[in-house]
């Protein structure tokens, strides 16, 4: 039995969700059709509303419905400081952490040739007028630490370091309340390369 053209539609369109497979794509289209007519809408209105409002800070490149958004105006940020992550989702854990003060730039992902992801995509230019800005006195990279991650940063590093900025690197190491019988060798011996005086 052939679905209806909708429900294919929705199916296609909920498939394109990270981790989303045809069947789990399908699964969800029938329950909303099926339970949630009422939270279908919503998500369709919602979806709408994002694709319409949200877009890209000015200054920092993370997400905002305004110009330019509320971390880039605080006023209270240390300006002196600026954090690169790839995403906003990124930065939102950085946020949580309430140790840093600082402002940041968002990649909105990460250097990948296999991918055909090169700097213009990932933004670079608009990150070094930012980091030449004459406030901006040092640069902190928190990019992933992935073989793709990991490249990006020491790409805007040498990038930087060639203009005479400072560049600084997130830390790696065991996690806290982690065992060192239970984590990995690459980990320990980050953290040992790491390690600083107490």
């Amino acid at each position: 039995m052939k679905s209806p053209s909708s429900l294919e539609f929705l199916t296609e369109a909920l498939r394109r969700l990270p981790g989303v497979g045809p069947k789990s794509a399908q699964r969800m289209a029938y329950h909303l059709m099926q339970h949630d007519r009422e939270g279908a809408a919503l998500l369709g209105r919602a979806m709408s509303q994002a694709v319409e409002k949200i877009r890209h800070c000015a200054m920092c490149n993370t997400f905002t419905e305004n110009e330019v958004c509320e971390t880039c105006l605080d006023p209270e940020r240390d300006a002196s400081l600026l954090c690169v992550v790839e995403t906003p989702g990124d930065q939102l854990m950085i946020e949580q952490t309430l140790t840093y003060k600082g402002l940041y730039f968002v990649l909105m992902g990460r250097l990948s040739p296999l991918d055909g992801i090169g700097p213009k995509d990932i933004h670079l230019e608009k990150l070094m007028a930012r980091a030449a800005d004459g406030i901006v006195a040092e640069v902190v990279l928190a990019t992933n630490f992935t073989n793709e991650g990991e490249a990006t940063a020491h790409y805007i590093s040498e990038t930087l370091k060639a203009r005479g900025l400072k560049v600084s690197r997130l830390a790696r190491g065991v996690p806290v309340g982690g065992e060192l019988e239970y984590v990995d060798a690459g980990t320990i011996a980050r953290a040992m390369l790491d390690r600083r005086a107490t």
